[in-house]
């Protein structure tokens, strides 16, 4: 691994045939923070190109916030994978406070510790387990590291179910206008407590858990789990 990975997946592409593994059927992929100007263009080039595909503005200009870091998934050299995790902060706040300040003032109030993904972004045909990676990448960050207690996360109504199934993801807000991409938002929020428990259960599980429709099987155990917060508190970027 090189020094600058927080973990590398080695993703068996046919992996429901029968037939023998052999490295040409295996595609590696490498997952690090973006800490660079370079990594952080190339991964707005690559929310660029996905969210245009599918008709949503984006500004490719946005500033990079102190209290952002964004993960950057690469094959091969190129960049297919990217996403970005605000932490609450007393003086900025969450990109979901443009449209849904009023609801996280309510949930701040009750002491919960928000984080908000953003600015995901996957190449299509990339296998779901680099998705997972990412996410799973954040959660260690924001619950383990920085003692979140909350995922706020705002998404086009089209894509609520696939949230709330994969994730458990519930309601937080009624559909308002996302001015940052020019359509539809709902607000969704997860006690991050959920996601401790269904790692546990579930984690590193995707051969032997075939019951499980969720994308915690996909998730990493909960012992590779550990070595990531390792690096992550290291400084391991």
């Amino acid at each position: 691994m090189d020094d600058d990975t927080i973990v590398s997946l080695l993703i068996d592409e046919n992996a429901s045939s029968q037939q023998p593994l052999h490295a040409i059927d295996q595609q590696a992929f490498h997952i690090r923070l973006a800490n660079s100007a370079g990594q952080r263009e190339a991964a707005s080039v690559l929310l660029q190109k996905m969210y245009g595909w599918r008709g949503y503005e984006v500004d490719p200009k946005a500033p990079h916030e102190p209290n952002r870091i964004t993960l950057a998934a690469d094959s091969q050299g190129e960049t297919i994978g990217t996403m970005s995790l605000c932490l609450d902060d007393p003086a900025i706040g969450l990109p979901a406070d443009e449209n849904f300040g009023d609801i996280l003032s309510g949930l701040r109030a009750q002491g919960r510790r928000l984080c908000e993904p953003a600015r995901l972004a996957i190449d299509r045909n990339v296998n779901m387990r680099v998705f997972a990676a990412l996410i799973h990448i954040s959660y260690v960050y924001a619950h383990r590291l920085h003692g979140c207690t909350d995922y706020v996360i705002e998404v086009n109504p089209r894509h609520v179910m696939f949230y709330k199934r994969m994730l458990g993801f519930s309601d937080a807000a009624p559909k308002r206008h996302c001015s940052r991409v020019g359509a539809p938002a709902v607000l969704l929020r997860l006690d991050l407590g959920h996601m401790t428990e269904q790692i546990r259960l579930h984690g590193g599980r995707m051969e032997t858990d075939a019951s499980e429709r969720s994308f915690y099987p996909y998730f990493f155990s909960p012992a590779d789990e550990a070595g990531i917060t390792v690096r992550l508190r290291e400084g391991r970027n």
